[in-house]
C-alpha cells in the first residue's frame, strides 16, 4: 500500500476523473478491428492521430491507469475531450491512412518535423577577385550561381573544403582595396589561404584558383584530380616548377580529403542511417544519407519530447519519408521501431521496390549507427545547453543499457561505509545531466542497524530518503526531487534487499547495483535479471565508474570524519566528570582538542554546560598527560 501523502482532490480533479471514465467506457465499446483513432481537445482541434490493430484494445489503454504512461501521453490524455475512429480493412491500410492524416492535420502530440528542404546554390561573386559562398536563392546581384542542390550540408561542406584546398580567403576584406593594409590572418600561416591581402598571389593566379575550385565543386574530386594532374605535368614540362609545386600541394589536399571521407564510407552503396538521442529536455533524430557509398547529406531534427523510443522511431520514419520523394533500399536504425514490418511494406510500396529496415548489431554498419547517435547526442546537447555532447551520449547509452524509457536526468547513488561494524554511515551523491550536483549530496548516520549489516543499513537509508521526499515535496529541497534512477554500490543482494522496501512504499524507481571487480573497479551493473556488462560501452562505463568512485569517496570521507570525532570524544569522556554531552559541548565551543588543551580553567568553565570543578578536572588532565 502506498504511503504517499496526497492532497485532497479538487472539484476539477473529480470532474476530470469522471470524464476519463466516460471516455474509457466509450473506448470499451469500440470494435476489435484495425483502424485509425483521432483525439480532439475542447476546441475540436485534432491533437493526436494513431493507428491500431485492434481499436478497442489500443484506445482503451489511454483511459485506464496512467501509472505506465509516459509524461507526454499523460498530457495528451488530460486534453482529450472526445475521439473519433475510422475502420480499415487491414493494419497496413491503417498505417497508410495514419501517415496521410498526420501530414494533413499535423497534430500537436504527434512527432512533427519541419520540411525545410529547399534548394541551395553555389554563389560566385562578380568582379576581378570573386568569392565562393553558399546561397539559399538566386538574387539579381551580378553574381554567378551554380546549382540547384538539395543538400544544404553538402553545399556548405564542399565549399569549405574547396576554400581550404585552393587556399581561397574567408575573411571580409575587399580586394583590391584592402591589399597591403594589414597582416595575413592565421589561415595563411596554416596554408589555408593564399593571402591576396598581402599581394602573395596575383589576380590572374587567384582567378585560376577560383576556376579550379568551381571545377572541383561541380565535377567532384575524381575529375578535379585528373584535371590538376594534367595541369601539373604541363607546368613541369614548361619548367614552371613553382606552379607545378602549387598544383601538387592541391592534389595532395584533395587526396587527403578523400581519405577522410572513407572514414564515414558506407559498406552499403545507398542507404540512410538514423539514430535517436534523448534526454529530459527532449530528443534529437540524426540522419546520415549515403549514395555511392559516400556520405552525401546529413540532417538533424529536434521534435521535442519524443516519448517511448520505439514509437518515436516509427512516427519519425512515417513523417520523414512522407516528406521525401527518395526512399533508399536500406534504412539502418539505432534501435527497433514499432511496426517495422508494416513500415517496410509501406516504404516498399512508396519506393516501388523492396526497402529493408535493419538494426545493425556489429561490424561497420553498427559503427555508422553509433557515429550517427553520437552526432544526435551532440546536436541535442548544443540545442539545450544543459550538457555537453559527451554527457548526453553517456546518459543516452546508459538509459538504453538499463532499459529505461528515457535517459536518466537525475541519478542518485548510495554507499555504506563502516569499520568492522563500527561508525556505520552512508552517503548519497546526485548526478544531474551527467554532472555531479554537490549541493544535493547528503550524509547519513545509521541509527537502527547495529554491527556490520550493509543490507539493513541500505534499507534504512533508502527509507529515510523517501520519507524526506514526502516531507519536502513541492519545495526546492534536495530530497524534494525523486531520481530517475537509483544506483547502489553493491551487487544483486543490495538490489534484492532494497527493491521490496521501495515498492512497499509505493515507489517504482529503476534500481540497480554497481558491481566491482577484485581490484575495486567498476565491472558491471546488476538488476533483477542478472548482470549487465558495461565495459564495452565506453560512454556509459565512464559515467558509472565516475559515479561509483564519487559515492565511495564521499562515504569514506564521512566515515573517517566520524571515526576522528569518536576518537576525540573518547579522549574527553575518559576525564572524570566529563560525559558525552559535555564532551560534545566542549568540542563545539573550542572546535579542536588543541584549543581545549591550551585553555585556562576560567575559559573552560565558560563553555556551555561546564562547571568550575569540571573545568579544573579537564585542565589538570591535560597538564598531567603532557610530556
Amino acid at each position: 500500500m502506498s504511503i504517499h501523502s496526497q492532497p485532497a482532490p479538487t472539484p476539477q480533479d473529480e470532474e476530470k476523473a469522471k470524464h476519463i471514465k466516460e471516455l474509457r467506457a466509450k473506448a470499451m465499446r469500440l470494435p476489435l478491428h484495425p483502424g485509425v483513432y483521432i483525439m480532439h481537445d475542447k476546441t475540436g482541434e485534432i491533437i493526436y492521430i494513431g493507428k491500431a490493430k485492434a481499436l478497442k484494445n489500443r484506445v482503451s489503454q489511454y483511459f485506464g491507469s496512467d501509472k505506465n504512461h509516459e509524461e507526454k501521453v499523460r498530457k495528451m490524455v488530460s486534453n482529450v475531450e472526445y475521439f473519433e475512429y475510422i475502420l480499415t480493412d487491414s493494419e497496413f491500410e491503417a498505417l497508410v491512412l495514419e501517415c496521410n492524416l498526420i501530414k494533413l492535420h499535423r497534430p500537436k502530440y504527434n512527432i512533427l518535423l519541419k520540411d525545410d528542404k529547399g534548394y541551395h546554390y553555389i554563389r560566385i561573386s562578380g568582379g576581378d577577385w570573386p568569392r565562393i559562398s553558399e546561397a539559399n536563392q538566386i538574387a539579381d546581384d551580378g553574381a554567378t550561381y551554380a546549382g540547384p542542390y538539395i543538400s544544404s550540408w553538402a553545399v556548405k561542406e564542399s565549399i569549405d573544403e574547396a576554400r581550404k584546398i585552393f587556399r581561397l580567403p574567408t575573411c571580409n576584406r575587399k580586394f583590391p582595396q584592402d591589399i597591403g593594409k594589414g597582416r595575413p590572418c592565421l589561415n595563411y600561416y596554416i596554408k589555408q589561404c593564399s593571402a591576396p591581402c598581402r599581394g602573395k598571389i596575383s589576380q590572374k593566379e587567384y582567378q585560376e584558383s577560383v576556376r579550379d575550385a568551381l571545377d572541383f565543386l561541380q565535377g567532384g574530386s575524381t575529375r578535379a584530380i585528373k584535371t590538376m594532374t594534367e595541369k601539373m605535368e604541363e607546368a613541369a614540362e614548361n619548367l614552371e616548377f613553382e606552379k607545378a609545386a602549387r598544383i601538387r600541394d592541391r592534389l595532395a589536399a584533395v587526396k587527403k580529403m578523400r581519405e577522410r571521407q572513407k572514414v564515414v564510407a558506407s559498406p552499403v552503396p545507398e542507404q540512410d542511417v538514423i539514430a535517436l538521442a534523448q534526454s529530459a529536455a527532449g530528443g534529437c533524430f540524426f540522419v546520415f544519407r549515403f549514395q555511392d557509398g559516400r556520405l552525401c547529406d546529413q540532417e538533424s531534427f529536434l521534435p521535442g519530447d519524443c516519448g517511448e523510443a520505439q514509437t518515436a522511431r516509427m512516427e519519425f520514419l512515417q513523417q520523414y519519408y512522407g516528406m521525401r520523394d527518395r526512399v533508399p533500399p536500406r534504412i539502418a536504425l539505432d534501435g527497433p521501431a514499432a511496426d517495422m514490418e508494416l513500415l517496410s511494406q509501406w516504404l516498399s510500396e512508396k519506393a516501388g521496390r523492396k526497402v529493408t529496415i535493419t538494426v545493425p548489431q556489429k561490424g561497420r554498419q553498427a559503427q555508422l549507427v553509433e557515429m550517427c547517435r553520437s552526432n544526435a547526442a551532440e546536436q541535442l546537447a548544443q540545442s539545450t545547453g544543459r550538457f555537453t555532447g559527451k554527457e548526453a551520449s553517456a546518459l543516452d547509452e546508459l538509459g538504453r543499457l538499463l532499459g529505461l524509457e528515457t535517459p536518466p536526468s537525475r541519478i542518485e547513488a548510495y554507499d555504506i561505509s563502516n569499520l568492522a561494524g563500527g561508525e556505520n554511515v552512508a552517503a548519497m551523491v546526485v548526478f544531474e545531466n551527467g554532472r555531479p550536483l554537490k549541493s544535493d549530496y547528503r550524509k547519513f548516520k545509521i541509527k537502527t542497524v547495529v554491527g556490520q549489516d550493509d543490507y539493513g543499513s541500505m534499507r534504512e537509508v533508502i527509507f529515510r530518503r523517501m520519507k524526506e521526499y514526502e516531507k519536502t515535496q513541492g519545495t526546492n529541497e534536495s530530497f524534494a526531487h525523486l531520481p530517475d534512477c537509483i544506483l547502489l554500490d553493491g551487487g544483486k543482494g543490495h538490489v534484492a534487499a532494497v527493491r521490496p522496501l521501495l515498492e512497499g512504499m509505493g515507489y517504482h524507481i529503476p534500481l540497480f547495483g554497481m558491481v566491482k571487480d577484485d581490484k575495486h573497479r567498476t565491472r558491471a551493473i546488476t538488476g533483477d535479471g542478472g548482470e549487465i556488462a558495461i565495459n564495452s560501452h565506453r560512454s556509459a562505463f565512464t559515467l558509472v565508474s565516475t559515479i561509483q568512485d564519487e559515492v565511495h569517496r564521499f562515504a569514506i570521507g564521512y566515515h573517517r570524519q566520524q571515526r576522528k570525532k569518536a576518537n576525540i570524544s573518547t579522549t574527553l569522556t575518559s576525564i572524570e566528570g566529563i560525559g558525552e554531552t559535555r564532551a560534545r559541548s566542549l568540542l563545539r565551543y573550542f572546535k579542536t582538542i588543541s584549543a581545549i588543551r591550551e585553555a585556562s580553567v576560567e575559559e573552560l568553565a565558560s563553555a556551555p554546560g561546564m562547571t568550575h570543578p569540571a573545568a579544573e578536572k579537564v585542565y589538570a588532565h591535560f597538564r598531567k598527560t603532557e610530556p
